[in-house]
């Protein structure tokens, strides 16, 4: 008799379309634990605007990969597939069901697909890169990076300078493109059967969600956080401040915007992450697509994974 298979189950898509709801849903239905694959809800003190799952929700079922770190750590792709791979492989030890849930892209593709080793970092390179940085702006890096890996630079946003360096650092070292490095890996989880569930809504009803969450998290006291984190001390540089509507409020806190205009912006923010969020999960393989609210035709579709 062939072993029954091991099955992980993962629930991606653009924010606000119900992720974590339908993770926990599952997890309480099917016997299972949840491992976080949101690159800004490993930090600890960062909860509004990640919107982390509430403590009832964790109370009620076991979430991995929380609150891990502190905000002054780097925290890498590289790094989630090492700890997501060992979460997923107890859990399924403990004879639970594992379910990832989250919407960072490059994280999911290092944890089923793997990621190449890469070469170490190059001080001349780095520094190089960043003086074109600060002389002629993130996106000059940006267009260099379209020009040379056009595949990578559609799935890294146009600011997001730390990862617009890496890549075209591995391209210079290498003289292969960062997204043929990728295609080259293997999975963490290769004895693993990965079931992707990709959750997708209009995009009316998906904004008005963004809209939403975004209003709450400035009534929930976003501003407030921000205070308190740079009260303590805590640098404007750590990684968590580049997560949506952060950097907008410290920019409230500096006296350059008012609340409103940083929800306004965070807003227009969150909607072109999504855009972009769809055009990576578009383009992963293997993905079961189902309306957001269907929460029936999602359990059906696990429920014969397992039987």
């Amino acid at each position: 008799m062939e072993p029954e298979p091991k099955i992980v189950l993962v629930v991606l898509g653009p924010t606000a379309v119900g992720k974590s709801a339908l993770a926990l849903f599952l997890a309480r239905r099917f016997g299972g634990e949840i491992v976080n694959a949101d690159s800004m809800q490993v930090y600890r003190g960062f909860d509004i605007g990640t919107d982390k799952p509430s403590a009832a929700d964790r109370a009620a079922v076991p979430h991995h990969l929380l609150d891990i770190l502190e905000p002054e750590s780097q925290f890498t792709a590289a790094d989630f597939a090492r700890l997501a791979s060992q979460a997923v492989r107890d859990i399924q030890a403990r004879g639970r069901l594992p379910i990832v849930a989250g919407g960072t892209g490059l994280y999911l593709q290092a944890l089923l697909d793997g990621l190449f080793p890469g070469p170490g970092s190059d001080r001349r390179i780095r520094r190089d890169l960043e003086k074109e940085a600060v002389s002629l702006g993130v996106e000059s890096l940006h267009r260099r990076l379209a020009a040379v890996d056009p595949d990578c630079a559609r799935r890294i946003a146009a600011r997001d300078k730390v990862r617009i360096i890496r890549a075209l650092e591995v391209h210079a070292l290498t003289g292969i493109p960062l997204s043929r490095h990728f295609a080259r890996t293997e999975s963490r989880l290769r004895d693993f059967q990965p079931a992707r569930i990709g959750l997708q809504l209009d995009r009316r009803n998906l904004v008005k969600r963004i809209e939403s969450r975004v209003d709450r998290m400035f009534e929930a006291g976003i501003v407030e956080e921000v205070r308190a984190h740079l009260s303590r001390g805590l640098g404007r540089d750590a990684p968590p401040f580049r997560a949506l509507g952060y950097r907008h409020v410290l920019q409230v806190l500096e006296g350059t915007l008012t609340v409103a205009q940083a929800a306004a912006l965070t807003k227009t923010d969150t909607r072109r992450y999504a855009k972009r969020q769809m055009t990576w999960f578009k383009k992963m393989k293997d993905v079961a697509w189902f309306p957001a609210d269907d929460r029936a035709a999602v359990a059906d579709y696990v429920g014969s994974l397992r039987s």
